[in-house]
């Protein structure tokens, strides 16, 4: 699944370089060039991070910061902060209005993607190219493959997001509409019994190794993956 990035920057030198870097290292580039335009963007549909500049015209880097965290909806977006400040007061400020990094220009491409790279592990390991395991499932995102026990798993887009959202956050339960948010997107709009559907097949195309066991149902409160089962 790849990452949508919002890249928030006033100056469009800056910006384009930022897409540019953004999508070759295989994640897509969304840009803003003010606050208007990135709250216009978050709005319909949520971001999977957002490069936020310090400095912006209107509304600045540090007052959307606070408004996307007091928000229920856009509260756990990752954000990091962008800024020429480099004195440790500022810093603070910026960590503080919810930023969860804090990079100084100039800053090398380099640099820049190894912090989108571990926020996203921190914040949305689902969004990681890494290679995940649990319970002798083994999961790519960078083929596109899931083997247990060596054998290949086929699973269709869905199934295979679905899984890869459970193997990243084990053991915690999630409603119908908190996996729709979480693995269709909070901006499509499909029937929260759609994911029952997906849960069926997913169960299916796990049951000739066994595992299929993992995906527990908890009733009245929805799904679980239960990676020592």
């Amino acid at each position: 699944m790849t990452a949508k990035i919002l890249l928030v920057e006033d100056e469009p030198a800056i910006q384009e370089l930022l897409a540019f870097n953004v999508n070759q290292c295989g994640y897509q580039a969304i840009q803003a060039l003010d606050a208007a335009a990135a709250l216009e963007h978050v709005s319909r549909e949520l971001p999977d991070l957002i490069l936020l500049d310090w400095m912006l015209p209107g509304i600045g880097g540090i007052e959307l910061a606070k408004r996307w965290r007091a928000d229920q909806r856009t509260r756990n977006v990752p954000i990091i902060m962008l800024t020429a400040r480099t004195d440790e007061r500022d810093k603070i400020m910026g960590l503080e209005s919810g930023a969860d990094d804090y990079i100084t220009k100039p800053f090398s491409p380099r640099e820049l993607m190894a912090r989108i790279r571990a926020v996203l592990r921190r914040r949305a390991p689902e969004m990681s190219e890494e290679t995940v395991s649990a319970a002798g499932l083994a999961l790519s995102p960078a083929t596109h493959r899931v083997t247990a026990g060596g054998a290949t798993i086929d699973l269709g887009p869905t199934e295979f997001r679905l899984l890869h959202f459970f193997m990243t956050h084990t053991e915690r339960v999630y409603s119908r509409s908190q996996l729709l948010d979480q693995v269709w997107g909070d901006h499509v709009f499909v029937e929260e019994r759609t994911v029952d559907v997906h849960i069926r097949r997913l169960r299916q195309a796990l049951e000739p190794s066994g595992l299929d066991r993992m995906v527990q149902t908890v009733r009245g409160s929805g799904y679980r993956f239960a990676a020592d089962k």
